[in-house]
């Protein structure tokens, strides 16, 4: 990877020509931009970056940027990034997601992603609804939004996020608010250049089939707490969390998967040889 060079390049170094299409006052936009100047902080050239995605409002954004990018299919952004880290470690990968793509069909992978701890930096913009297919309830809706879709609300609990990527062992886990563009834009800068897994929700709002979320920016507030290295007392803090929380919830120290693979493999034992003989 070529060495960054302070200052180097600027957030517009790091956007495609390609406008993007989504509803006026769709959070994504400020997500665009809070990825855009994290990128120019962390002055990291643009073919060293690579962005993958799965589907659905948010995984646009890899069009939306300069660098290396892969739109993929439904659910399956961390499945494509963790290949390709694991493929080409000098790289600096990004996934990007919803929350339908990356907590529904996507969730599963999800787990398996913190757990596993991979250098790589899992972006999810959460509008609690699936925006691009007109409005459904996702894993995070409330379960008592009425909507067309679901009148009277689904009466499911939500999916909590940052509890799932704790509990799976990310590295490290944050919430944004997309409106705060220099707050994202700090956090995204320390996700990236944390060591294994790191987690940022993105409180992103759907102000076309969720009006209700324009009030977000009046309710979402920092957390009162620093963050921590100690995951049972991240855990205490997130349990009480009441969603609108944002910063750095955790720090932790483990070491990234791919910095394992440098130990070299113990020998197969004798009795196995013959087990590999032609």
């Amino acid at each position: 990877m070529n060495a960054p060079t302070l200052n180097a390049y600027k957030a517009k170094d790091y956007r495609s020509e390609m406008d993007p299409v989504w509803c006026p006052g769709c959070g994504d936009y400020h997500v665009l931009m809070s990825l855009t100047k994290s990128l120019a902080e962390l002055g990291t050239p643009p073919e060293d970056i690579a962005v993958i995605s799965g589907i659905g409002c948010s995984s646009r954004i890899p069009a939306y940027t300069n660098c290396y990018g892969f739109h993929g299919v439904h659910g399956r952004s961390l499945a494509l990034a963790t290949g390709l880290k694991v493929a080409r470690p000098d790289l600096t990968v990004l996934a990007m997601s919803g929350d339908g793509d990356g907590f529904s069909i996507g969730g599963n992978h999800f787990l398996h992603a913190c757990r596993r701890n991979i250098d790589i930096t899992y972006v999810v913009m959460d509008n609690r609804v699936y925006g691009m297919t007109k409005g459904q309830p996702s894993p995070t809706t409330e379960p008592d939004w009425d909507s067309a879709m679901s009148p009277g609300g689904t009466g499911m609990s939500p999916f909590h996020p940052l509890v799932i990527a704790l509990a799976s062992g990310a590295n490290f886990v944050a919430r944004e608010f997309s409106g705060d563009i220099k707050s994202t834009t700090r956090t995204l800068v320390e996700a990236v250049n944390h060591p294994g897994f790191s987690f940022v929700e993105i409180l992103s709002p759907c102000v076309t089939f969720r009006p209700d979320e324009r009030e977000w920016k009046n309710t979402v507030h920092k957390a009162p707490v620093e963050p921590t290295d100690d995951p049972a007392r991240a855990a205490r803090r997130i349990m009480t969390d009441d969603g609108m929380n944002t910063g750095i919830l955790y720090r932790g120290d483990r070491r990234p998967y791919h910095m394992q693979m440098d130990e070299p493999a113990a020998e197969a034992p004798e009795h196995l040889d013959h087990m590999f003989e032609i």
